[in-house]
């Protein structure tokens, strides 16, 4: 059996209630859109996989991460790469947030209050330590 440790990280973030601005978003996010350099700096920082869901005005991302991750670091960095503030600022017309904010500064962390077989508690900001054996 091979066992994969990682990070997980689970945030939100609320929308503008406008039904053309997120139809408008969720094409921003479709296949292709994304910029490739906003992709590359999530690969460059240790992010292995990112999904976001959304449900109403509420996005709820998860976020994988390398095992050694640290995300008050990794998310800074995220701030200075290629493009990456550019990107903020082009999504804020969609978010209930300042056309000036960080990512770091409008997804909120969750905290996590249930997991299926968990044996240890984590905190949202250290990330929940996730292996897969398979």
């Amino acid at each position: 059996m091979n066992n994969k440790r990682f990070k997980r990280y689970c945030k939100s973030l609320q929308l503008n209630d406008d039904p053309n601005l997120i139809t408008e978003y969720k094409k921003v996010h479709s296949i292709g859109n994304v910029w490739k350099e906003v992709e590359e700096g999530m690969h460059e920082v240790g992010i292995i996989d990112m999904e976001i869901y959304l449900s109403g005005t509420t996005l709820f991302m998860i976020m994988d991460t390398k095992e050694d991750f640290d995300h008050e670091k990794a998310m800074t960095k995220l701030g200075t790469l290629s493009r990456q503030a550019e990107w903020e600022t082009f999504v804020s017309k969609f978010q209930k947030s300042l056309p000036d904010s960080s990512a770091r500064e409008k997804w909120y962390l969750l905290e996590r209050i249930y997991e299926l077989d968990q044996h240890k508690n984590y905190s949202a900001e250290n990330g929940y330590l996730k292996e897969l054996g398979f």
